[in-house]
């Protein structure tokens, strides 16, 4: 039924898109009216729902959108052989932070066996074979991460309209992040907001807004285009590396997407968006009533693969000496049956 109704607002409104000018100014000037309440938040999910776009059973939304083509093309970026990971150390220096109703916690890793095993001589029921084995505790989203579409829920519901009672203690039954276990690869394209406005880093609370997206690409003179990874640097791991401490880094002001950039999002067709940041929009938030806005548009509503607390900064600043500002990206997920997130080391390829 969904895809039926998809298709047939496809074919009233997609098709005048192309032809009929007035149309895409409407929707590029709606993007311009600034959101500052709940009320606003409904309108401009309702307009982006992807329910049903592909098939009634989806449970990967717009990671649809990076095609077995889009990965042979990524592969010819490839010119270098020169490798960036994007991830920050999984350690219990990592960002987390006690916060009033926050429940997650930096990394625990401890030992199950040492060499210190085999000095004590302890006993060991192996004949002559010795070894160390190690443990790791850790919530999904604690460090560099994506979040699965069964993440956040929009009046009771999430992706593709299911409903958050399957998402129970044992996991998630629908959208669980074991669907990404093969998909999260193809064109990576970097817009360093930071650098095109000539600063270090973006001052706390800055709304990115579609504009700046788009003067950013511009600058950069790389197009963002149907089933790209999108990445985008604030400089806010460079603020925590020079002042030599997370602080308030997770939970805290920072500079964000404005969430009138789901609308440039959608309109773009691309197949996730990550950020350096703690999550990915503006804070504080621009709707008092309502939290974290642009998660509620984009995930249960859009279908939008979302990562955070990416590390770009080896990244940037070769792009910034090369000039060129797409890659092939690889990220995958570790495939926790029911998770609503996973950790995740990606490589931009270059």
């Amino acid at each position: 039924m969904w895809g039926d109704l998809w298709r047939n607002a496809y074919n009233t409104y997609g098709a005048r898109l192309k032809t009929d000018n007035s149309l895409f100014l409407i929707s590029s000037r709606s993007s311009m009216n600034k959101i500052t309440d709940l009320g606003g938040v409904k309108q401009l999910a309702l307009r982006l729902r992807n329910w049903g776009r592909w098939g009634a059973n989806d449970e990967l939304g717009t990671i649809n959108f990076a095609t077995g083509e889009k990965i042979v093309n990524a592969a010819r970026l490839v010119r270098k052989g020169k490798v960036f990971s994007l991830s920050i150390p999984f350690d219990s220096a990592g960002p987390q932070r006690p916060l009033l109703g926050e429940r997650r916690f930096n990394p625990i890793h401890t030992m199950l066996m040492t060499g210190s095993d085999v000095t004590a001589d302890a006993p060991i029921p192996w004949p002559f074979f010795r070894g160390a084995d190690d443990l790791v505790i850790l919530p999904t989203q604690c460090a560099t991460h994506w979040d699965a579409l069964s993440h956040v829920f929009y009046e009771g519901k999430m992706w593709n309209g299911y409903d958050c009672s399957l998402v129970t203690s044992a996991g998630a039954q629908k959208n669980g992040i074991e669907n990404y276990k093969d998909k999260v690869v193809g064109r990576g394209v970097l817009l360093d907001i930071a650098r095109c406005k000539k600063v270090k880093w973006l001052s706390p609370s800055y709304e990115i807004t579609s504009e700046d997206l788009d003067e950013c690409s511009n600058s950069e003179k790389v197009n963002v285009e149907r089933g790209d990874f999108l990445l985008i640097r604030t400089g806010r791991m460079a603020q925590v590396k020079e002042r030599g401490g997370w602080e308030d880094y997770a939970g805290g002001d920072a500079p964000g997407l404005a969430i009138e950039t789901a609308e440039w999002l959608y309109r773009h067709e691309v197949a996730a968006v990550a950020t350096d940041t703690w999550g990915v929009e503006v804070r504080p938030n621009a709707t008092k009533d309502c939290m974290q806005p642009w998660h509620l548009v984009v995930l249960p509503n859009m279908g939008l693969l979302m990562g955070e607390i990416f590390d770009l900064e080896e990244l940037a600043e070769d792009c910034g000496e090369d000039k060129v500002y797409e890659f092939m990206f690889v990220a995958p997920v570790i495939p926790f049956t029911g998770a609503v997130g996973s950790p995740t080391n990606p490589y931009a390829i270059k």
